[in-house]
């Protein structure tokens, strides 16, 4: 900022761009962040629960997006605030850890950011806030494990699971189907688990997804689906007893890594060119039927010749395979990945019971289905759907639904859905906030308010009354002394006309891995909202 005075001694402020734009500080600033994250909360606040609403959403490249998956919808939007950027990465965190639950835990942070608006209103410390927060958030983490209970299940038992996968698939819109879904989830997780060491290797579970056919048409394979067809079409359909060779070289003759010009001036040097290139795939292929195998996985491509010769060798060969399939087929198999036609030998070969190529409908679609391996516990879902945006989002379900029966395989205790968890926590921080002396009592007895806007949501959703099921599912849960009253809103009204429904009667429950971890990483991120008090953009000084 500078003063001058123009010719007749009239004093002029000149203002660079950068300051023209005041910086917030202090109570403004917080107050414009909280309200930056309350509106992105909003957003994803009507997908909660089994009657949430999808979003459409549209990439620059005009690919359409239809799901209600909170982590979804916050991953693909273009979001520019500085703090609203952070509930997308506490999204985000909460399907990496959990898989589940990563709407919930956006909607409890909008809640608690709204209660603490309230509170900064009535002139109380952002700090003290925080650290009322963070107390009860420590009360309700211990209630959730008081009311936890544990669900016995073994490889023969796996119907706690499949409950548990149904629960979290009732909000999807595979819920149509959701019981053959959650059975192919626990399946494929099951099929890939240690369960002595409580251990699930997601490496082993592959997803592939075709368009075509219903949700019902989706199976679970033992083995390995690539989308790919045979490289002829006159190749053997299906194999028995594969003996694959894996590839990663090309059915080519070695070309220079230089810059090279050849000419041919006779009709003999070209023959003799032809013959030696000849050699070459001959070489190839002798190679690799040395080696016993009797079918070729490639990484790259080759061209007709190396095609025919193949065919008339009686050898199937399948091209331009994917890294990440090489790698799984090579797990699977218990084949080795080969770079050199030189350095293949039998017992670098992958064994599998059946190679077959399925082809779908009347179209030209072919996969190729690898059965039987010899490391049989790799397993492939592949879903089926009316479209592309249906089977990326069953894909998505079914990953959710998977990473729930790994949570519930590393701890068996669950916690009971539909509100229920979130109404007990939030009787327990209530009572808790009465024995508290000081300006934490406020902070405590709003957190407990924001633990109500979980029930309050799955209510509005369904088009109920909210506050009336809300109070009537917490009256039944005092008078009762039942933390596992819950809105059943699938099931039909009471008496009295509310959804209060005792949710272990219905089998509705979440891990308890997964609710903990909701309100860990909520409070975290309204702790560190809270106690920003200045937003500093690079060149704006005032």
């Amino acid at each position: 900022m500078s003063l001058i005075y123009d010719e007749y001694g009239r004093p002029f402020i000149i203002l660079k761009e950068q300051q023209a734009k005041a910086r917030v500080k202090g109570l403004e600033a917080t107050k414009a962040n909280i309200l930056a994250a309350k509106s992105i909360s909003q957003i994803v606040r009507t997908s909660l629960g089994p009657k949430g609403m999808d979003k459409i959403l549209v990439s620059p490249d005009g690919d359409v997006t239809i799901t209600n998956d909170g982590a979804t919808i916050m991953d693909r939007m273009e979001v520019n605030h500085q703090v609203a950027k952070l509930l997308v990465e506490l999204s985000a965190s909460q399907d990496d850890e959990i898989g589940d639950g990563t709407t919930g835990v956006v909607v409890l942070a909008g809640a608690l950011l709204e209660q603490a608006e309230k509170l900064l209103g009535r002139g109380i410390h952002p700090v003290r806030i925080a650290e009322g927060f963070e107390k009860a958030a420590e009360v309700a983490i211990k209630t959730l494990e008081q009311i936890a209970d544990t669900v016995p299940f073994s490889s023969d038992n796996l119907d706690p699971l499949v409950t548990t996968a149904m629960t979290t698939l009732s909000s999807k819109i595979i819920n149509v189907d959701k019981r053959k879904m959650a059975e192919i989830a626990v399946n494929a997780v099951v099929g890939v688990a240690d369960l002595e060491r409580k251990d699930v290797n997601f490496d082993m579970i592959r997803m592939e997804g075709k368009p075509g056919g219903s949700l019902e048409d989706t199976e679970l394979v033992n083995g390995i689906i690539i989308d790919k067809d045979m490289s002829h079409p006159q190749m053997a359909k299906s194999i028995k007893d594969a003996k694959m060779c894996i590839l990663t070289c090309p059915f080519e003759p070695p070309k220079p890594k230089t810059k090279h010009k050849l000419n041919i001036s006779s009709k003999e040097a070209y023959e003799k060119l032809y013959q030696q290139e000849q050699d070459y795939f001959r070489e190839m292929v002798q190679q690799v039927k040395d080696s016993g195998a009797n079918l070729v996985i490639c990484q790259w491509g080759f061209d007709d010749e190396a095609n025919h010769l193949l065919l008339q060798n009686g050898l199937c060969a399948v091209r331009w395979v994917g890294g990440v399939e090489i790698e799984h087929i090579a797990i699977a198999t218990g084949g080795r990945i080969v770079p050199r036609f030189s350095e293949l030998s039998p017992e670098k070969l992958g064994k599998a019971g059946t190679v077959r190529e399925v082809s779908f409908g009347n179209t030209k679609e072919r996969m190729i289905v690898i059965e039987d391996c010899a490391n049989s516990n790799a397993v492939t879902v592949l879903v089926r759907g009316g479209n592309k945006m249906i089977v990326e989002e069953a894909k998505r379900s079914l990953h959710d639904a998977m990473c729930v029966v790994r949570n519930l395989i590393k701890d068996n205790r669950v916690v009971y859905g539909g509100g229920a968890a979130e109404i007990a926590c939030s009787l327990s921080v209530s009572s808790f906030a009465e024995t508290i002396v000081g300006v934490d009592q406020f902070a405590i007895r709003a957190f407990a308010d924001a633990l109500d806007d979980i029930p309050l949501a799955l209510a509005e959703n369904s088009g109920l009354d909210p506050i009336k099921e809300l109070a009537a599912a917490k009256s039944r849960q005092m008078k009762e002394s039942n933390p596992l009253i819950g809105l059943g809103l699938n099931e039909t009204p009471n008496e009295d006309g509310s959804h209060a429904t005792d949710m272990k009667d219905i089998g509705v429950f979440e891990t308890l891995l997964g609710k903990q971890e909701q309100i860990s990483l909520a409070t975290q991120v309204v702790k560190m909202i809270l106690k920003i008090d200045d937003v500093i953009t690079m060149g704006q000084y005032q």
